[in-house]
């Protein structure tokens, strides 16, 4: 596995009546993130204040290019970003246990927090197509460029880490600065990792690397 520290691009946050960040995803203009009672956006370009859409927000956020999947408790509603309305909801996988969100190849991709293992499940009934297991706690899940990555957030050390979507082996992984916490993960699609601070109220935008194995 290899081994490096996280290259920091940027810190935004803390926000105004923000008290945690836990999901994070991005829609191509604005970065979306869970604080547990409201489902906040802001631009990353810009320093304007979040845009928040009042619903129950508690864990992994996820946006498959039209709408927004968010969990809470121990489900997974499918959200209009413009309005706020729930248009549907699955059951988690976890039960309650579920942290990351994402999307890709049309499924969604729910990790599972202290079981180490991220779920693919079908995103109109949550049936559990497969399951892979990683060795560290699970928070934030992402997929870029046909790779699979994680962040962990164990014994007070995080990190982003690249996985074997098959096996679930560690190919890669950013160290974090000590002090920086990963609740949520998202790529931007390009170079950067958007990462969810937990209590810090803070996302941190971090480079993800060119190379591949």
């Amino acid at each position: 596995m290899k081994r490096s520290n996280a290259e920091i691009i940027q810190q935004y946050g803390p926000f105004s009546g923000v008290d945690a960040v836990h999901g994070v995803t991005y829609d191509g203009e604005r970065v979306w993130f869970a604080t547990g009672d409201t489902l906040a956006a802001f631009d990353p370009a810009s320093d304007d204040a979040p845009r928040t859409l009042d619903i129950a927000a508690h864990a992994g956020t996820a946006f498959d290019g039209r709408h927004i999947f968010q969990i809470v408790e121990d489900r997974i509603q499918k959200i209009d970003p413009e309005t706020g309305d729930v248009l549907a909801s699955i059951p988690a996988p976890g039960n309650g246990g579920d942290s990351g969100l994402a999307w890709a190849e049309g499924a969604l991709w729910v990790g599972q927090y202290r079981e180490r293992k991220i779920h693919q499940i079908e995103p109109e009934t949550g049936t559990v197509l497969r399951s892979i297991t990683s060795d560290r706690f699970v928070t934030g899940v992402t997929w870029v460029d046909g790779e699979l990555w994680h962040g962990t957030w164990e014994d007070g050390e995080a990190d982003v880490r690249r996985i074997d979507p098959t096996t679930g082996e560690t190919l890669e992984s950013l160290q974090m600065p000590s002090g920086t916490g990963v609740s949520g993960l998202e790529s931007d699609g390009g170079d950067r990792f958007f990462c969810g601070g937990g209590a810090s109220g803070k996302i941190t935008a971090i480079r993800k690397p060119k190379h591949k194995d």
